[in-house]
């Protein structure tokens, strides 16, 4: 009896050894969609600035966009019958003991979207076998396709991600896509599998420019890493954005067998003769062709035992090196992220080794998010959006400066430049990589800003001889960039930062003075032609620009008191304090704050470069205004402002009543009935907020977006509902945004305005420092948080970890990078002094207050 009660607690101990083993290869899971919502699902799998290919919801690869441009749907196509429409795609065969063997797609079933073509289905490799269940799941950036059929005796689980670690902005800018494809065995007898990647060479075609070369592929196998070296053809153009290299390859264990080609064949018979060898024995024989474009194949063979489940792995890797400035093909930029390697084989091997330590740190961060008790909607519209920063929206020039479009067409980029005015809404990149958003900081105050203080709004390719020649000056973009040199000064600690640029900063400020400009008699208020993020000059005092400019003069404030600078200080102080009090007594109504039109009358009123289409003037009655409208993120300045904790902009309470109106006149349960002559992002039976509502007067033709419905517009009114304390309403305002982007209808990663992944969605970040109350400061070495109980994530752009709070007291945890605090704040109870407390990775610091 003695032995068998051993043999019982060992047993117990080998299955909570095997259940824990198996919960750390887990990957972490926040939201599942069901088959019927996997339609429009397309997860960007790419390293910052590197580009990206997306996981589809159905397990397949799509939108190849390697080549330093957008590339939406795209699918390269190996040479042959147009309509066949072969493109990449990963396959299983399998074989049971005295069975025929099979092989099946790694994908679910064809959406319906595809179904009606001239020639019959439109969808890619649409008439080879696949499972008939696919779900998904996913906790951005790891993507999972679950995957099964009743009639197969194995289960696949679709995986994809690319490393992302808050802080290591080298190793979250791998260009690479890693894909997991875990198979299990269901049956009780053992089972032969194969598993085969095939992709097309298509190096000198990005999806719009290029054509079909002859290419190369080459199979290499070096330090333990196998597979196909995709090369250009000697007639591409090398000086093009689509030369370059890309690999697939393994380190898997088992029987690895390849084709640097298939065997040309007309009409399907390339497909049927591939299909025919690999469904043979699971391994696949070399061919040769002269074909352009010609098929890779990479197969893994292994044996499954009953039960048995084995994770096979892939890499897809690529070098682009070329970047046009902008649209001008003329101009080479490059990227950055090329200038790391000398092709695409060299990423595999320098990084291929490296993934399970890279995947258990991005595993460790997702974790540590989603186990936060941050509400599920914030964490959700948060991660998600997050996505936006690692798709052809961002890039890294090859001599080191990050720029970005507003947001990306089909296959060109949308709004070229940094938009100024957009991408201050943007408020994940500084807390997840400061230095990024430092680095975008110096582009706009080194290159962007001219001796007068203007900064163009749009930013010119190259920097060096073109930074400023688009001469054109946005209110709330430079406003907004004051402001967030502020914040990313204050993240980082870095006084040498602030000392660099701060002549431009306080230029840039000053430039509001000149004479015919936004506040030319200094009082505070900005009334001149003041170009915004609507695309119009508002006229007169508004709330939008107004707060900006309070926020801008707060933050100058503070960063000339710190450098010594007293007399501009109180300037800044004088200006902010007159214009806040003007705001209250003139521009707020009752219920929000409106614009008070003010025509220029004629456009010498108006300095150079306040204007952008001088044409659309009529100078005594200004069309495209807001008047006396409710706008949506009329609020966003002292959104920013409780973002880098300079307090109250104007009087709380009219804050507080503006959020209650905006809910009031701008949210509509259902659009069915809703006007609107611009474009639909929301439509139908579904819930928004309104760019604007009149309950009043509405001018003739107001500012042209009016009627819209937009994202980041609602991500802003969300975060100022909750840092009013009015959280429920801001959670609805969230959710009703992603109810609108569930795989079904439109895709979860994919928030667009003016193109896809848009850059101003990127302020859903906020959200998670509106609940958690995190604000810290690497100049004080100050940390503060909200009183209420719970744990929270914090970031400040180089450590990154959790904070539990409980009766007034925190636990904090640094889970990467170092922390050093003097300060620790929970907001309502208290501040403790701690002398410099340094807190390293891996460590806790209990702080009683």
């Amino acid at each position: 009896m003695k032995n068998l009660k051993h043999i019982h607690l060992f047993i117990i101990a080998v299955l909570v050894f095997t259940y824990v083993k198996a919960q750390e290869n887990q990957w972490p899971v926040l939201k599942s969609y069901d088959q019927a919502h996997t339609d429009r699902i397309a997860m960007p799998v790419g390293g910052i600035g590197t580009g990206t290919v997306s996981l589809t919801g159905r397990g397949a690869l799509e939108d190849w966009e390697v080549m330093s441009r957008p590339a939406k749907g795209y699918q390269p196509k190996y040479t042959g019958v147009e309509v066949i429409n072969r493109a990449p795609f990963f396959s299983i065969y399998y074989k049971e003991a005295q069975k025929e063997a099979k092989a099946l797609l790694l994908e679910g079933p064809v959406p319906t979207k595809y179904d009606e073509g001239y020639y019959g289905s439109k969808a890619p490799n649409h008439g080879l076998p696949r499972f008939a269940e696919a779900t998904f799941q996913t906790a951005y950036p790891f993507g999972q396709v679950l995957l099964k059929d009743k009639e197969v005796p194995v289960q696949v689980t679709v995986g994809a991600f690319n490393p992302l670690i808050p802080g290591n902005v080298e190793d979250s800018s791998l260009p690479m896509a890693v894909l997991s494809y875990k198979v299990k065995n269901i049956s009780n007898k053992p089972i032969t599998i194969s598993l085969a990647g095939n992709i097309p060479n298509f190096i000198g075609f990005d999806g719009k420019e290029g054509k079909s070369y002859q290419n190369i592929n080459t199979y290499k196998s070096e330090n333990g890493i196998k597979g196909i070296h995709y090369t250009a053809g000697k007639d591409v153009d090398k000086e093009s954005m689509q030369w370059g290299s890309f690999s697939l390859t393994t380190n898997s264990p088992g029987e690895i067998s390849y084709r640097t080609a298939w065997q040309p064949g007309e009409w399907g018979n390339s497909t049927l003769e591939f299909w025919d060898d690999y469904t043979d024995d699971g391994l696949l024989e070399e061919r040769t062709s002269k074909q352009k474009n010609n098929m890779g194949s990479l197969a893994v063979k292994t044996t499954l035992a009953p039960n048995q489940e084995k994770d096979i792995r892939f890499y897809i890797t690529w070098h682009f090196p070329n970047r046009a400035a902008w649209r001008n093909d003329k101009e080479n930029v490059g990227n950055y992220y090329a200038t790391q390697y000398k092709d695409s084989w060299e990423v595999a091997q320098k990084h291929v080794a490296r993934i399970p330590e890279l995947e258990q740190k991005t595993k460790t961060f997702v974790n540590a998010f989603i186990n936060s008790d941050t509400p599920e909607i914030i964490k959700e519209a948060a991660l998600f959006n997050l996505a936006h920063f690692r798709t052809q929206l961002a890039f890294k020039t090859k001599s080191g400066y990050y720029l970005g479009w507003e947001g990306i067409k089909d296959n060109e980029g949308s709004g070229d430049g940094t938009c100024t005015h957009v991408w201050n809404y943007e408020q994940t990149i500084p807390f997840l990589f400061c230095d990024v958003a430092k680095n975008m900081r110096e582009v706009e105050f080194q290159y962007a800003t001219n001796a007068q203080g203007l900064m163009s709004y749009r930013i010119h390719l190259p920097l060096k001889t073109k930074g400023t020649n688009f001469g054109l000056a946005a209110a709330d973009g430079q406003m907004g960039s004051i402001m967030k040199y502020y914040r990313e000064w204050q993240l980082s600690g870095d006084d040498e930062f602030l000392k660099r640029n701060w002549s431009n900063v306080k230029k840039a400020m000053e430039f509001c003075w000149i004479p015919k400009g936004w506040d030319p008699d200094k009082d505070g208020v900005m009334e001149g032609s003041q170009h915004n993020t609507m695309d119009v000059e508002y006229y007169g005092p508004n709330p939008q620009m107004g707060l900006w400019y309070l926020g801008a003069l707060r933050a100058t404030q503070e960063m000339a008191s710190y450098l010594g600078d007293r007399k501009f200080a109180k300037t800044c102080e004088s200006l902010y304090k007159n214009g806040s009090q003007w705001m209250d007594e003139n521009l707020f109504n009752g219920e929000y704050y409106v614009q008070e039109i003010v025509p220029p009358m004629h456009l010498d009123s108006i300095a150079k470069g306040l204007i952008r289409v001088k044409r659309r003037l009529v100078a005594d009655d200004p069309q495209y205004q807001l008047g006396e409208g409710v706008l949506v993120d009329q609020l966003v300045g002292q959104v920013m402002a409780h973002i880098l904790d300079l307090g109250y902009l104007v009087d709380k309470e009219n804050i507080k009543k503006t959020n209650e109106s905006i809910l009031k006149y701008n949210y509509r349960d259902n659009l069915m009935k809703h006007p609107n002559f611009m474009r639909s992002y929301a439509y139908g039976d579904e819930s928004a907020l309104l760019m604007a509502a009149y309950p009043n007067k509405r001018p003739k033709q107001p500012f042209p977006y009016y009627t819209e419905v937009m994202t980041g517009f609602e991500h802003t009114a969300a975060v100022a509902m909750i840092y009013e304390g009015q959280e429920a309403e801001g959670l609805k305002t969230i959710q009703d945004i992603r109810n609108r982007y569930d795989g079904k209808k439109r895709n979860p990663f994919n928030e667009a305005e003016f193109g896809h992944h848009y850059a101003r969605s990127m302020m859903a970040w906020a959200g998670v420092l509106a609940t958690s109350g995190f604000h810290y400061s690497g100049v004080e070495k100050s940390m503060k948080f909200t009183a209420k109980p719970g744990t929270y994530f914090w970031s400040n752009g180089y450590s990154w970890g959790t904070c539990e709070v409980k009766n007034k007291e925190a636990i904090l945890t640094v889970l990467s990078g170092k922390l050093e605090l003097k300060r620790f704040t929970l907001n309502g109870i208290g501040t403790k002094k701690l002398r410099g407390k340094v807190v390293d990775e891996n460590e806790s610091l209990a702080i009683k207050l």
